[in-house]
């Protein structure tokens, strides 16, 4: 067979069975380290059988049934505990032939307020996730064990060498050995405190992949993965306003994936973008997660009092997937910055209702607003404060300003797409 179609296979089937196996895996076993080398062995078995045996009628039950009986052999060789292989002989002996995953097979033994959710992601999300590591350790194991990325790409996200991401994932994989923290799913009346960090660590794996897509490489795979994580959560707690309200926002952001970027790879602000290419399945999938959130969390006057700030930045979303190029309501959508700044005061969303403003009121009054907080210590070196400033200035004539505010933000751009598009920005006014 075709051994580039054996790899497209490979690769598909990787794509959407990887995590199901590597978190059985660490159920069973205990052993993240091990359940990545055996997903990572039965890869590399299918790469050497498939274009012999051909690609199997379930791939996905093949690599089950190889990493499985990869982590039995290794396990014995360890000598470990009898339980655990009989487990792991089990998980085998069952997956063989089995038409997919299985999920009242491995149930996680998670309970929400919905009843038991019979699935080994969850429990891996909310394992990776424990309070007791650090904010970065717990996106860093995440996107290394529940989105499967290298080592490598996750430092090349967070700017930082892989070694240091290396440490990182090796502190946070240590301490959850050390602190008995293990593969388990929280008790249930612990779960609400632990779902604030979940929902955290989800944002910000999307928030990578959205920056992905003003890089060299537009890779959708994190977003989606992301987007999953949050549909497990609102599967889980499906009376949660937050969940529903974060996995509102994904879909709606996600929804302009297709006219972020131009044929060239640079970045299209959201003015000039086709909307023709944004997703309307998303978008109505968005909004019915956002009508959920709504039906589900307070509402005063203006049906957002005591929203909270997932939900509100799906509502300023939903504003704009709902709305002509030209026919954005600014006053709604300052209106819900203003709120959004009440629950979650950020210098970031303060910049953002400036821009608002500046749509609202005019170029002026949006300056008036980015300079009350351009100052402020946390948005030093931050490449949006010059180049929200330029693009006022821009609007406002008043050109010799806005060339050195683009100047400073291309100097300061965190990629070669962003970097391009305040070049070009420049280059428009002679500058």
């Amino acid at each position: 067979m075709d051994p580039v179609a054996v790899g497209s296979a490979l690769t598909a089937t990787l794509r959407d069975e990887r995590l199901r196996i590597v978190a059985a895996l660490i159920r069973t076993t205990g052993d993240w380290d091990l359940a990545e080398d055996c997903v990572q062995d039965a890869a590399e078995r299918a790469l050497a059988r498939w274009p012999a045996d051909g690609v199997p009628d379930n791939p996905g039950a093949w690599l089950t049934t190889a990493a499985h009986r990869r982590a039995l052999d290794i396990l014995r060789r360890r000598l470990t505990e009898k339980a655990k292989l009989e487990e792991v002989q089990a998980m085998a002996d069952r997956s063989a032939g089995a038409p997919r995953y299985d999920p009242e097979f491995v149930g996680s033994g998670l309970v929400g307020p919905g009843g038991p959710v019979p699935d080994d992601r969850l429990v891996l999300l909310y394992s990776c996730c424990h309070p007791a590591l650090p904010l970065e350790g717990r996106v860093a194991l995440t996107l290394k064990t529940v989105a499967g990325l290298s080592t490598r790409q996750i430092a090349a996200a967070f700017l930082v060498s892989e070694t240091t991401m290396s440490q990182r994932l090796l502190r946070a994989k240590n301490k959850i050995v050390h602190s008995g923290i293990g593969f388990a799913p929280p008790e249930p009346h612990r779960i609400a405190e632990r779902t604030t960090g979940v929902l955290a660590v989800v944002y910000l794996v999307f928030n990578e992949a959205y920056l992905s897509s003003a890089g060299p490489a537009d890779d959708p795979v994190l977003a989606r993965e992301a987007m999953e994580l949050a549909r497990l959560v609102t599967r889980l707690l499906p009376q949660d306003p937050e969940a529903a309200g974060l996995y509102a926002l994904l879909l709606l952001l996600h929804s302009r994936r297709a006219a972020r970027v131009d044929r060239l790879g640079d970045l299209v602000s959201m003015e000039d973008q086709d909307r023709t290419l944004w997703d309307r399945d998303l978008i109505q999938a968005g909004l019915r997660a956002l009508d959920a959130a709504r039906s589900s969390g307070p509402a005063g006057s203006d049906g957002t009092g005591g929203a909270g700030p997932y939900r509100l930045q799906a509502e300023i979303a939903a504003l704009h997937a709902t709305a002509a190029a030209t026919a954005t309501d600014w006053p709604a959508v300052v209106r819900l910055y203003d709120a959004l700044l009440a629950v979650q005061p950020s210098p970031v969303v303060a910049l953002n209702r400036a821009v608002a403003v500046g749509f609202r009121d005019g170029p002026e009054a949006g300056l008036a607003g980015v300079e009350e907080v351009a100052d402020d210590p946390r948005l030093a070196g931050y490449h949006v404060v010059p180049a929200v400033r330029a693009d006022l200035l821009r609007r406002a004539g008043r050109t010799s300003e806005a060339v050195l505010a683009y100047r400073q933000a291309a100097a300061r751009a965190r990629t070669d797409a962003e970097r391009r598009f305040l070049t070009r920005r420049l280059d428009e006014l002679g500058g």
